[in-house]
């Protein structure tokens, strides 16, 4: 699934798991317009903003690890603190100051 049936405007009007008279186009489940016909092309939208929100939340967990001395950045990987600091350097020229900042910074 699923093979797809169109409207006169090319909108999905019906969904088959198998070829019909009408429906032998078969679009991959993940496909906007798939999703959109389901109903589910908001809710991946909310998972990518939840997403990003979630990422907000591990960085600011690992700048309050650092804070309180339970582990340094240099214990992370490399590349990880590299991507790190690349987003909190961002973040301050985008919304202020972070945690890693000089210290007296506070968000």
């Amino acid at each position: 699934m699923p093979y797809v049936q169109r409207g006169l405007g090319g909108e999905i009007t019906a969904l088959y798991a198998q070829p019909h008279p009408g429906a032998e186009e078969f679009v991959p489940h993940a496909s906007p317009d798939v999703l959109a016909f389901l109903g589910q092309a908001e809710d991946r939208a909310l998972f990518g903003e939840l997403d990003i929100e979630f990422v907000r939340v591990i960085e600011d967990l690992i700048d309050v690890l650092i804070q309180k001395n339970v582990f340094k950045l240099t214990d992370l990987p490399p590349q990880a603190q590299a991507k790190l600091l690349a987003r909190q350097r961002l973040r301050k020229r985008l919304n202020g100051p972070s945690l890693l900042g000089s210290g007296n910074d506070v968000i």
